[in-house]
């Protein structure tokens, strides 16, 4: 028996720690699974589907991030603080790509997604959006997932049941101060953030 597409676009059942109901003994357990672990083609298809339609959905990166030129001050006032970083379009894009490298670009995404989701007004789309953002970052089926302490996880769990657009307020600031105290310090000595420092004085001595 196969769950029809609409019932298995619904949320996840919420208990502690994402913990998947159980299921029927009559019943074939991964078939009803609304996660897609199921191996049949039918699955396989709407797995792919999924993917291709979250991607399209939720675009945390504006472009406009990605090419945004720093000036040699704007660089320098990265140093200052975490929050003159993040509140720089520019910043935030060098930032991510320094997480890739640590493999920990998701807290970037994830925070994005969130900022992107609280100035969200149509409580559709918010519906859709915070759906989208616990499969990709809050589920721990999803290799997006991001490290959320079990008093956070246990209250989106709560809050999904009717999503609003500070659904995941708690978690986000949780991440951002992730990255504030593990991150952040190592991106100010990467080779990254000197090369981008010395790029700065090099542009500030021919001008002058």
């Amino acid at each position: 028996m196969h769950v029809g597409p609409e019932e298995a676009d619904q949320p996840p059942s919420m208990s502690s720690h994402d913990a998947a109901p159980p299921a029927a003994p009559s019943r074939n357990p991964c078939c009803l699974c609304w996660c897609c672990c199921c191996s049949c083609s039918w699955n396989e298809e709407r797995r792919r589907a999924w993917r291709v339609s979250r991607e399209n959905k939720l675009q945390p990166l504006p472009s406009c991030e990605a090419c945004a030129t720093p000036s040699p001050e704007e660089v320098r006032s990265w140093a200052q603080s975490f929050d003159k970083l993040m509140h720089s379009p520019a910043g935030r894009s060098v930032f991510r790509e320094f997480l890739r490298t640590e493999y920990s670009e998701e807290n970037m995404l994830f925070w994005l997604a969130c900022e992107e989701l609280k100035a969200e007004a149509n409580q559709h789309v918010v519906d859709e959006k915070a759906r989208l953002i616990y499969e990709d970052y809050v589920s721990i089926l999803s290799p997006k997932e991001v490290s959320l302490d079990s008093r956070v996880r246990e209250g989106i769990n709560k809050k999904m049941q009717e999503p609003s657009a500070h659904t995941f307020d708690d978690a986000q600031l949780q991440i951002y101060t992730l990255m504030h105290r593990d991150s952040y310090p190592r991106f100010l000595s990467s080779p990254t953030y000197r090369a981008l420092l010395l790029r700065g004085s090099s542009q500030s001595s021919s001008e002058a």
